[in-house]
């Protein structure tokens, strides 16, 4: 079976969020249309501690954006993001949600941040969603949502390491960086990924 992935299509990174994504506002009309194509649809939520050690505020002399090594990873600085409980860090309201059978949270240890859906960056621990999925007869994902180039990425990588079929819906997706996007891309694609 075939399930979509719809990944942090949340206020904070809309326009006009704390972490806009350009344009990430256009994906979801896409989105709500794809949700019917897929027996089994989930998403994902950015949901980070106030004090989340990604957040360049808790680096006091460091500036937003900055790119710093963290617990032996390489981390950016992100502007305070999606914090557990405001409003920025909710779902977008006009995302359709009735198809979603689950959504998995990531990013709440506040020692390390969470681009992929399945893992935090470390591998450390899992979300459960790769459990939840092949639980479910899962064995092939369709990624999109924001941002193409940090979660979407990373989640669709982690599935073809998992051994789901992969792949990125390019146009239901938005880069921060369109540039590295394109370079990520080549990458997922040699590893056998799919740009759908």
């Amino acid at each position: 079976m075939k399930a979509l992935i719809i990944i942090d299509i949340q206020l904070d990174f809309l326009p006009g969020g704390a972490l806009a994504v350009e344009r990430g506002d256009e994906v979801i009309p896409i989105i709500n249309e794809l949700q019917s194509s897929y027996k089994l649809v989930v998403a994902t939520q950015d949901w980070h501690p106030a004090n989340h050690k990604s957040f360049f505020t808790e680096h006091p002399g460091k500036q937003v954006f900055e790119r710093i090594q963290w617990n032996g990873l390489e981390q950016v600085l992100w502007p305070v993001h999606c914090v557990q409980g405001t409003e920025g860090a909710a779902l977008a309201p006009k995302l359709s949600t009735n198809a979603v059978e689950a959504i998995f949270r990531k990013g709440m240890d506040q020692h390390i941040d969470s681009y992929s859906g399945f893992f935090d960056n470390g591998r450390k621990k899992s979300t459960g969603m790769a459990d939840f999925l092949k639980g479910r007869g899962v064995t092939e994902v369709a990624v999109c949502g924001l941002a193409a180039d940090y979660c979407v990425y990373y989640t669709a990588n982690d599935a073809l390491d998992l051994g789901f079929k992969a792949g990125i819906i390019e146009h239901a997706s938005r880069a921060i960086d369109p540039e590295r996007y394109q370079r990520l891309k080549l990458d997922f694609q040699e590893k056998g990924g799919q740009i759908l």
